[in-house]
């Protein structure tokens, strides 16, 4: 499928129709799904391609030389090219399938990080992290008598680069950045902050769950050593994600994860191991959750990824404005590079009741601390709600909203 030009209007409304679960009513009330950043919904390509494989091709890859084993690893091994060309990569074989983010992470922290760190290391995140990229680094750092520090924020949500750059001691080993906070909405300098470290040496792995659904991505451009995102926050099934890492890093990167089809021999004695990425992916992977990943990728491909970031930043802007007009709001992150994330609190309302209160007027959204505590420290709160948009919500769903917000704060008096 060809790119739809950029010059066409955006009508939210002609995706929408290709996500079933979006025509579903909750609570007797039409479906309002808020909660993107949490998971995105799949359209039907995505869920008829997984179906396909089951019903079609299924079988086990890189292990069976009849037709199904081939018709599956060919599916398969054709969705690694469509991640390297999604993220300008310079060769598919530095892409490497992971069941997430979390399992990319960790795979970076035990392979790479852990036989290099030494006592009184360290590895640098920032105060906006998601646990994922907080509690691996920790793990890892205990083991070896490291530690893990964080570059500070504004209270606008931004990151203060200076201060990022100012803790890129020699101690550092590897620093770690989301590209989009996934409670913000911030959009991270990822460019410079990878200039800086490459400049003293300190490799960059930048978590990019909350950037593949909203932003190009270029790992060539950015300059970065490691870049990993989820495939169901980008419209695809639970259970996918990938790793990206330079060449030289995969090369000299031992596997942690062993198993079947990694390796080149095994001996009772030692075992040698199969060429990047195939020795980090032990085991029989989510074949039909890959087949999805890539339709999933065909799929936003399709429309553009530069024409979704740009209807999302018309809706995010229309849907700050509205929240900012509710009395007693508090809006958190103000960054001036963001992403279709909004989070907030209602004076007088604990962000649960809320959550749960809308959800009866069937407006999904997230209440929580989103698995990023240091963050919720930082701006002394327990949790917020948090609204987070995608290219299928509309301005009329933002209307409806904020008229909901308004019902229910009457009912907690």
């Amino acid at each position: 499928m060809n790119a739809q030009p950029a010059t066409l209007p955006f009508d939210p409304l002609r995706y929408r129709a290709d996500f079933p679960l979006l025509a579903r009513r909750v609570n007797g009330k039409p479906l309002i799904y808020f909660d993107n950043a949490n998971t995105a919904q799949k359209p039907r390509q995505v869920i008829d391609a997984t179906e396909a494989f089951y019903r079609e091709h299924n079988a086990n890859v890189a292990r069976a030389v009849h037709a199904l084993g081939a018709e599956a690893t060919s599916a398969f091994e054709a969705v690694r090219d469509k991640c390297a060309r999604f993220m300008h990569a310079p060769s598919r074989d530095e892409i490497v399938f992971t069941s997430g983010t979390t399992q990319a992470i960790n795979t970076v922290a035990y392979s790479y990080a852990l036989p290099r760190l030494q006592v009184g290391d360290e590895i640098l995140v920032t105060t906006m992290e998601h646990h994922a990229n907080i509690v691996p680094w920790q793990l890892v750092c205990e083991r070896a008598g490291a530690r893990v520090v964080a570059a500070p924020i504004t209270p606008q949500g931004e990151l203060i680069v200076e201060e990022f750059i100012k803790r890129l001691t020699p101690r550092v080993k590897l620093a770690g950045v989301a590209h989009v906070s996934n409670v913000l909405g911030t959009i991270n300098p990822v460019r410079d902050l990878a200039r800086a470290c490459r400049a003293r040496g300190i490799p960059l792995l930048v978590d990019g769950s909350q950037a593949a659904p909203h932003l190009p991505i270029d790992v060539q451009a950015l300059g970065c050593d490691f870049y990993a995102w989820t495939g169901h926050k980008l419209f695809g099934p639970t259970g996918t994600g990938v790793l990206w890492a330079r060449r030289e890093h995969l090369a000299a990167m031992p596997p942690f994860f062993g198993g079947g089809e990694m390796i080149r021999e095994v001996r009772i004695e030692r075992s040698t191991f199969a060429d990047p990425p195939h020795k980090f992916e032990a085991g029989t992977p989510n074949i039909a959750g890959v087949v999805g990943l890539g339709a999933a990728l065909d799929y936003v491909e399709a429309i553009g990824i530069e024409r979704i970031g740009a209807y999302e930043h018309d809706l995010l802007e229309y849907a700050t404005a509205a929240l900012k007009s509710v009395p007693g709001l508090r809006l958190f992150g103000e960054a001036a590079r963001k992403a279709a994330v909004l989070s907030f609190l209602v004076e007088g309302a604990h962000a649960h009741d809320l959550a749960t209160l809308l959800d009866q007027e069937g407006i999904a959204l997230r209440s929580g601390h989103h698995c990023a505590h240091p963050l919720m420290q930082f701006y002394g709160v327990p949790a917020t709600l948090r609204a987070s948009l995608a290219f299928y919500n509309t301005r009329d769903e933002v209307d409806a909203f904020i008229a909901a917000i308004a019902r229910v704060r009457k009912l907690l008096g």
